[in-house]
């Protein structure tokens, strides 16, 4: 997921108008991700997000204000830690085996910031 300007949306791609940090936030949390691989379809091996199963489906927290904040913060920086990677792809900035360690921080954080925003204590894995 990323930010874009001047596309031209259509076929597969989704996208969400006047989008913000903590919405950003939030979809790019273990959380969301979680949600998305148990709901989503599949074509092959590849998840098939779909607006109506997975993205209103999801169940969204209301975070209080500093909360909130957290997760606009987290979200902010792993943007900024991508733009330090100019050159590489959203596909190459997270294959498992070669994602830079501050992105992989930087989502860790994020993923710390959501998970407190449901009033979960520990950080969730996958399971």
């Amino acid at each position: 997921m990323g930010f874009v300007d001047g596309v031209v949306v259509n076929n597969k791609a989704l996208f969400i108008p006047h989008c913000d940090l903590y919405t950003f936030g939030t979809l790019t949390s273990s959380i969301h991700m979680a949600w998305m691989r148990t709901i989503a379809g599949r074509l092959k091996s590849d998840y098939s997000y779909g607006v109506q199963t997975v993205y209103n489906t999801f169940t969204w927290c209301e975070p209080r204000p500093a909360q909130k904040k957290s997760i606009e913060q987290s979200a902010q920086k792993i943007l900024e830690v991508r733009k330090k990677y100019p050159e590489a792809t959203l596909a190459d900035l997270y294959d498992e085996l070669s994602m830079p360690a501050d992105l992989r921080e930087a989502h860790k954080k994020n993923d710390r910031a959501v998970t407190a925003a449901y009033g979960l204590e520990k950080y969730l894995d996958e399971e």
